[in-house]
């Protein structure tokens, strides 16, 4: 048996790692990002309940207008501008950013960034 494993396993086991001490509340839920090779999704959880609060994604029918010819980086930050506006809508202004086990670069980065701008404070 091979000692290798691949690259989703390893995410897999840093996002295990990063969820033994971040965890959402009600106060301050957890924004949680998954990226595909093609798409990039965000949800706010609260962890107590096991619900989630708001979410958006690139394969929005609001957002998948304005995505058109536009990099991946940057419809990464137009879902973080919107998962910020839905979670205001909800009455949440502070959230524990969940970056999934992913570097923090590229989209992952772009839709933290997109969230502050839309005024989410972590």
């Amino acid at each position: 048996m091979s000692k290798n494993k691949s690259r989703a396993e390893k995410r897999i086991r840093r996002h295990q790692h990063v969820r033994k001490t971040i965890s959402g509340t009600p106060e301050r839920p957890r924004l949680n990002v998954f990226r595909s090779a093609a798409e990039i999704y965000a949800q706010v959880i609260d962890d107590t309940v096991g619900r989630t609060l708001a979410a958006a994604s690139s394969i929005d029918h609001e957002l998948k207008e304005k995505m058109q010819g536009l990099k991946k980086s940057e419809q990464a930050r137009l879902v973080g501008l919107a998962i910020a506006q839905r979670a205001k809508t909800n009455g949440i202004n502070k959230v524990v950013f969940d970056r999934g086990g992913y570097r923090y670069i590229g989209r992952v980065k772009s839709l933290a960034d997109g969230a502050r701008e839309g005024g989410l404070e972590f």
